[in-house]
């Protein structure tokens, strides 16, 4: 395979790779891969035109060189027939046939020359452009799987840290309420214990004779001074 064939074929496989890439993060890698070759190829390639062009500069050179010699000889043969030497002449001519022949052939290797050197220039252009274009897209899918991994790096994360702030203003909740309980229970206690002070001091107040505590005695004193003032 050569270097022209090398990059029409790294090319389509890079542009095949690159549709799968978006879809598929495996084959980021991959598109990465290939664009990797593409441009070794591109390497190649530009290492094979410095080669045409050198041997196309030196045919030009030759062809020069032929036609300088053409026309060299072209002078001879004028030479000799100004000096009557049409036989020196003759065979001047035949040399310019043969250089004539020497120079279509030259010729013809630098039209190669020159149409695969601007072939390969055009397809190393079109390469380079669109390994360009390749390269922006694979940055904005990377950048973009970059950011997605963040995205659910930082959702999962918030998640966790809002499962912890529920889960701690459920015990904060809890603890409230039972201080709340505890305070209660505490205000019972103290009003238990005021009722429990207030029954020992009219107990010690009624041994002492200062309180009575005879409730019928006070129910019938009660009923007969109502019947007085009836």
């Amino acid at each position: 395979m050569n270097v022209m064939q090398k990059l029409l074929t790294a090319l389509r496989s890079s542009a095949r790779e690159l549709g799968d890439a978006i879809i598929d993060a495996n084959s980021t890698r991959i598109f990465e891969q290939e664009i990797s070759e593409a441009e070794h190829h591109l390497q190649e390639a530009k290492q094979e035109l410095t080669s045409l062009l050198a041997k196309q500069l030196q045919s030009e050179d030759e062809l020069k060189k032929v036609q300088l010699e053409i026309k060299k000889h072209e002078h001879y043969v004028k030479e000799a027939l100004n000096n009557k030497n049409e036989s020196l002449a003759l065979e001047i001519a035949e040399k310019i046939a043969a250089l004539e022949n020497e120079y279509t052939q030259v010729k013809q290797t630098v039209t190669d020359y020159q149409s695969n050197t601007k072939q390969l220039k055009t397809l190393i252009q079109k390469t380079e452009r669109q390994l360009r274009d390749y390269q922006r897209q694979l940055a904005m899918v990377k950048t973009t799987e970059k950011v997605q991994q963040t995205t659910s790096t930082i959702s999962a994360n918030f998640s966790a840290s809002n499962s912890k702030l529920v889960t701690a203003k459920e015990t904060l909740d809890r603890i409230a309420k039972q201080q709340e309980e505890e305070k209660y229970k505490q205000q019972a206690a103290d009003q238990l214990a005021d009722e429990s002070a207030d029954q020992q001091l009219e107990k010690k107040l009624t041994a002492a004779g200062i309180i009575k505590n005879n409730r019928a005695e006070d129910i019938l004193e009660k009923i007969k001074q109502s019947q007085q003032n009836d």
